[in-house]
């Protein structure tokens, strides 16, 4: 049975009569992974080869990605539980411990993105000052991964002072990565017919088998770079604080009958409504705001580097040509926000695997090991020399197809009114949910495909 928020008592002046605003947080933490180094590279490689061509992948992602977002916060507002926890407690132990080596590969891949994302940044920004003193590209990179590691800790220490701090903090990244990318596309004077165009007309390039298979490859890392399956876990842990403080403000919990439904609407299930309600602007705010952001990646590196005679398929290269197009403040901000992005994702990461191991094994593990757990296979990929760029592709790559296994368990737990009650999903909601699946792999199965016989 599914645990239903009811107030028997009266409640306290609280989160219960605040306004909108506070409960704006959790989707703005959870959309950082939408617009996470792993977006830089995969949006600058499309923009740079295929133009505005690969808008519309953005635009259905970020569909996707509302109704995917909102149903894992609606799972943890209305049983109290976590994605993981949920699987735990409604599924099979093999079962959950198969889905839980399913999220950790995604948690080590998307881990690994942001992770070099943040060394990136870090080192366009102050590589060239210790490149002139000797140090080599993979020590200052090392360097580099050291420093951002060393951030993530402080960030995450935002936490002990409150959530509303952790939050504060990561919608202030977002907002610094939002207006890099405002400034960036002003600079470069964008066609908005054509980039509408494709914004709304899905195509792909079939100029060619070779041509047809990136754009397959690049569209299906967009995806896993947009739709990311470690925030779904992520989310549904994000609402509980406010869930707590709403039980601490009066609202008791109480196992309620599947016949729910028959039963007349408490007190208790109309504050969860609005609860919900108001989760929902929050989703539709804060992915609507990501979206914006991808989407000018793509603008950006389609105009910027149309004309350069070959596709721009490094962020390293990427910041060394934006300087000399369009001067060294686009460089700059470029590599600002390249930064932004990694510290931000990065540290909403390290949370992501917290509630990942915690809730599909039921151990308590602190944020501060996991961060210093996951950072060992970052630091290596950075100390043997790996590119960057092919490795925040593959690992987005790697995020598309551990996606499933986050999408449908959450598809299933929502569509059963033993756990959901009133709240179940919609025979449209259902539906959507599981037309999204069908797409994710369905897109997956053809680059397999791609992939394995070098169609």
């Amino acid at each position: 049975m599914a645990n239903v928020l009811v107030s028997d008592k009266k409640t306290s002046p609280g989160l219960l009569k605040s306004p909108l605003w506070s409960y704006f947080g959790p989707a703005f933490v959870a959309s950082v992974a939408y617009i996470d180094p792993g977006n830089f590279a995969t949006n600058i490689a499309g923009g740079s080869q295929f133009g505005y061509r690969l808008l519309w992948v953005l635009l259905w992602s970020n569909a996707m990605a509302i109704l995917i977002q909102y149903l894992a916060a609606k799972l943890g507002i209305v049983t109290g539980l976590t994605l993981p926890q949920n699987c735990r407690k409604h599924f099979s132990r093999p079962m959950t411990i198969f889905l839980w080596l399913a999220a950790e590969i995604a948690a080590i891949a998307t881990d690994l993105a942001e992770f070099l994302g943040a060394a990136l940044g870090l080192y366009l920004l102050c590589g060239p000052a210790l490149l002139a003193h000797g140090w080599t590209r993979t020590e200052t990179l090392f360097a580099a991964a050291l420093v951002s590691a060393v951030a993530v800790f402080l960030i995450l220490a935002l936490d002990l002072a409150g959530y509303r701090w952790l939050e504060g903090g990561i919608m202030a990244f977002v907002g610094v990565i939002g207006l890099c990318y405002g400034f960036e596309v002003l600079l470069v004077h964008p066609d908005w017919r054509q980039a509408a165009l494709h914004t709304l007309l899905p195509t792909l390039d079939t100029k060619s088998a070779a041509s047809f298979h990136d754009s397959i490859y690049l569209a299906v890392g967009m995806l896993g770079a947009t739709v990311m399956p470690h925030v779904i876990y992520l989310h549904s842990s994000l609402v509980q604080p406010r869930l707590k403080q709403l039980a601490g403000e009066g609202m008791t919990a109480l196992v309620a009958s599947p016949l729910s439904k028959s039963i007349p609407v408490t007190k208790g299930e109309r504050l969860r409504e609005r609860y919900l309600r108001f989760e929902l602007i929050d989703v539709f705010v804060a992915m609507n705001g990501a979206w914006i952001i991808n989407s000018a990646m793509i603008v950006m590196s389609a105009v910027a580097f149309v004309n350069l005679g070959s596709p721009v398929t490094d962020v390293e290269q990427a910041y060394r040509t934006l300087g000399p197009l369009l001067g060294p403040a686009a460089a700059t901000v470029f590599a600002v926000a390249l930064l932004c992005s990694g510290l931000s994702s990065s540290t909403v990461g390290v949370m992501a695997g917290q509630v990942i191991i915690e809730g599909f094994l039921d151990i308590k593990f602190s944020i501060f090991l996991r961060r210093l757990i996951t950072i060992i296979p970052a630091l290596v990929v950075v100390a043997i020399g790996l590119d960057p760029l092919k490795i925040l592709i593959l690992s987005q790559v790697v995020l598309s197809f551990t996606l499933p296994f986050a999408l449908i368990p959450l598809l299933i737990l929502t569509n059963r009114s033993g756990v959901m009650h009133r709240f179940v999903s919609k025979t449209s909601t259902r539906i959507a949910g599981w037309v999204t699946v069908s797409i994710i792999v369905s897109l997956n199965v053809v680059l397999l495909g791609q992939l394995a016989f070098g169609m």
